[in-house]
């Protein structure tokens, strides 16, 4: 971690609080991989402009070896965060990577992509999580993009208890607090903290997603843009959000949505938290789903299978 000039804390006026708390689904997707579907279920409908939110976890192999065969999308995008494991990306786009933990694939189906994401285990530990972000109606049919984003290329901030940063750095697999003073590290995928932004920028959504570790019992208050609706995830601990008539708590494997609001209030728990937080610009337009397809009506729906059964993706 290199040691960066202090800066002033925005002013901030109008926290967020939790909406709905929920604790996701279990379920498998591809070739029978086990996950935890937190958003894009009854309990839990997609929270405008995402549209699912899988988190996978297991140290069983019979969970995840038969991975993600060759499968299409249309109409929007996949992001995948690696905590732990390798899984290779294939498509045929002659995009290809391998995801190791801390690395993030950002791939746009745009008009059209078959894509594979397959381990390259055997054995250990494999996590993660994958979001779907919606595309507006004059980006369904934009080409699609891959982007292999490695760990070396997400910048990670170590920040004090007024949101100022005290250390930068990158390459890390998991956020670490190790300089003095430092009550939270934040992994920045996309969006920008502390005036540091990460690798993706995506015009229409205007995506803030970051990797959060808050040290035993801290609290931090962190900038979020007013109009864009967000979640946090808590992946390890636990944590205390506002909420209606006093406070939340938010334990490991809970979702909470959240109110509109310039920033959200973090308390960490007695073993300190690890989350992700989530926030995007809304579409607002209409949703026609269908698997792997996502588009605004229900003849785009149709044009889309088409035109994958036609081998014109």
């Amino acid at each position: 971690m290199n040691a960066i000039p202090a800066a002033s804390a925005p002013v901030l006026h109008a926290p967020r609080h939790v909406l709905r708390l929920s604790t996701g689904m279990p379920t498998s997707d591809g070739a029978g991989v086990k996950l935890t579907r937190l958003i894009g279920t009854p309990q839990q409908p997609p929270v405008d402009p995402f549209l699912m939110l899988d988190a996978f976890g297991t140290e069983r192999p019979q969970d995840y070896i038969a991975g993600f065969p060759p499968h299409p999308h249309r109409g929007f995008e996949t992001v995948t965060y690696m905590l732990k494991g390798r899984m290779r990306h294939r498509d045929n786009k002659g995009g290809e990577g391998l995801l190791v933990p801390g690395s993030v694939q950002w791939m746009t189906a745009g008009r059209g992509i078959v894509h594979s994401e397959m381990p390259e285990q055997v054995e250990g530990e494999m996590r993660g999580f994958q979001l779907w972000v919606n595309l507006p109606a004059k980006d369904k049919m934009r080409a699609p993009r891959y982007q292999d984003i490695g760990p070396e290329h997400l910048p990670v901030m170590q920040l004090d208890a007024n949101g100022t940063a005290l250390a930068q750095g990158a390459g890390l697999e998991v956020p670490v607090l190790d300089t003095p003073g430092a009550i939270a590290a934040v992994k920045v995928i996309a969006g920008a903290v502390a005036g540091v932004a990460g690798p993706v920028q995506a015009e229409a959504t205007q995506p803030l997603f970051v990797d959060v570790v808050l040290a035993p019992n801290a609290s931090l208050a962190l900038p979020m843009a007013i109009g864009h609706q967000g979640f946090v995830h808590v992946f390890g601990g636990a944590l205390r959000l506002a909420a209606s008539g006093g406070e939340a708590e938010v334990r490991t494997g809970q979702l909470a949505v959240l109110s509109d609001g310039d920033h959200l209030a973090l308390r960490a728990g007695a073993e300190g938290a690890r989350l992700i937080v989530v926030a995007g610009r809304p579409l607002r337009e209409p949703v026609a789903w269908h698997g792997p397809f996502v588009m605004n009506t229900a003849d785009e729906i149709r044009e889309a299978i088409a035109d994958f059964q036609a081998g014109r993706f």
